[in-house]
């Protein structure tokens, strides 16, 4: 999980992924590939210049560009991203003291981070500082205060947000979000609370071990069909956020860009 002045105990589904091994599994959750596919795009569709990725964790989501600098708190999570992805520049930070000067990135992401970030605001304005003037920001984070439910507990969400309150929080920054886009929609929501209720119960039933444990030996057979599965839950997901209004989507990308005045 990304890392910015967190909870202090927040080892929950990273204990089962931060072994190398077990990071394939987590690249083929087919949330991650709809949140990675919808801000490719924006990437793709210009010329970023150097890119920031804020947050990056075990699991970027710009994997496919050398012009990139991934920043995370977790020194371990790099170590193990680096090891799988050779491309870019990798520098422990805490996202809301960013170690880069003014200006410096012509793009700069930050996929479901956010929400795990007691001050978001403060992070909200190293992002405006560390952009460039024509530069832009790529944000997700879960939608709509309604959806807030044990597994946001679970994985240590401060909170949901509402597109006017982030609106608010990036005017404060000297930010604005001229486009909002739905990512994913209830059909999300439902699958994430029976995951990780499940993955609750099988912790608190299951034999105590320290760290991920286990040989990972079954991972060879177990890959194929989860990632064939995950590739149906992201077809299912994507008609369904594509359909439900956006009132009801429950992880939206804000593309974020500097005010005029500012």
């Amino acid at each position: 999980m990304h890392r910015m002045k967190k909870h202090s105990n927040e080892k929950r589904f990273e204990d089962f992924f931060v072994e190398e091994k077990y990071v394939v599994l987590k690249n083929y959750l087919y949330n991650y590939l709809l949140r990675r596919r919808a801000i490719n795009a924006v990437l793709h569709s210009g010329n970023p210049g150097l890119i920031l990725e804020v947050g990056s964790g075990l699991s970027p989501i710009v994997t496919d560009m050398d012009d990139i600098v991934y920043s995370e708190l977790s020194f371990r999570a790099l170590q193990t991203m680096k090891a799988r992805n050779q491309r870019g520049s990798y520098v422990v930070a805490d996202g809301t003291r960013l170690p880069f000067a003014s200006e410096s990135f012509g793009h700069v992401v930050c996929s479901e981070v956010l929400e795990h970030v007691e001050d978001d605001e403060g992070a909200i304005r190293e992002f405006a500082r560390v952009m460039r003037a024509d530069g832009r920001v790529s944000v997700t984070v879960p939608h709509r205060k309604f959806y807030f439910a044990a597994d946001d507990r679970y994985v240590r969400h401060f909170r949901r947000y509402e597109i006017e309150e982030m609106r608010g929080k990036l005017s404060r920054a000297g930010l604005c979000a001229p486009t909002v886009q739905k990512v994913l929609g209830p059909f999300e929501k439902v699958t994430m609370f029976t995951t990780v209720m499940a993955f609750s119960l099988i912790q608190r039933l299951g034999p105590k071990k320290k760290g991920a444990g286990g040989s990972g030996a079954w991972i060879g057979w177990v890959a194929p069909p989860f990632k064939w599965m995950n590739r149906l839950l992201a077809v299912v997901a994507w008609l369904d956020a594509r359909i439900m209004p956006r009132a009801l989507s429950t992880v939206v990308l804000f593309q974020i860009e500097k005010n005029d005045a500012s």
